[in-house]
């Protein structure tokens, strides 16, 4: 089923939609808890909670690719989720991902830093859209959907080692990027 019709099941409040969209997208939205949490039980819990929220945003909204759409649900849903966990225990899949990021992007505190944070998006956006489409394929799949740099490699048929530090350079241009734009890290 294309997503214009799931989007509209959604909108006519057909129960079929969490169905259709399960059975489309919840392949890419457990891949992506998974990998965040690392914990199955977690991970399913968090798609679960994916469908609900979808079936409570909907209406009004209408997105123009559902597949991002609840991948992005299941994402922030995820880090919620993290954050809540790591008070209790350490998991690895994102702090090894945040840690990477922390040297070029700053981490939010304070009210007034929600309006520097969509400056910031609008940055990030901007420099993703200079990239090369391969660049900006493999700093997706790392940063937003958490693929492991050895999951890519075997992907792109390249050590893992070649594929760091293509990662790292890609960080570096980032930050002097950031740095240009006048963002203060």
């Amino acid at each position: 089923m294309d997503d214009g019709s799931i989007v509209e099941l959604y909108h006519r409040r057909e129960e079929q939609a969490i169905i259709e969209s399960n059975n489309k997208y919840g392949k890419l939205c457990r891949s992506i808890a998974l990998r965040l949490l690392g914990v199955r039980e977690n991970a399913e819990e968090c798609v679960n909670d994916t469908w609900h929220a979808a079936w409570n945003r909907m209406p009004p909204e209408r997105p123009q690719s559902l597949g991002a759409f609840l991948g992005r649900i299941t994402r922030n849903l995820s880090i919620s989720r993290w954050r809540q966990e790591h008070a209790r225990k350490r998991y690895n899949g994102i702090e090894v991902l945040l840690s990477e990021l922390e040297d070029c992007v700053p981490a939010p505190g304070t009210v007034e830093e929600i309006v520097e944070r969509r400056q910031l998006a609008q940055t990030i956006s901007t420099w993703l859209d200079g990239l090369a489409a391969e660049d900006r394929r493999l700093f997706i799949r790392r940063y937003w959907y958490c693929d492991s740099v050895k999951e890519l490699a075997e992907e792109q048929r390249k050590g893992a080692n070649a594929l760091s530090q293509r990662l790292l350079r890609l960080r570096k241009s980032l930050r002097t990027f950031l740095e240009s734009e006048g963002v203060e890290l």
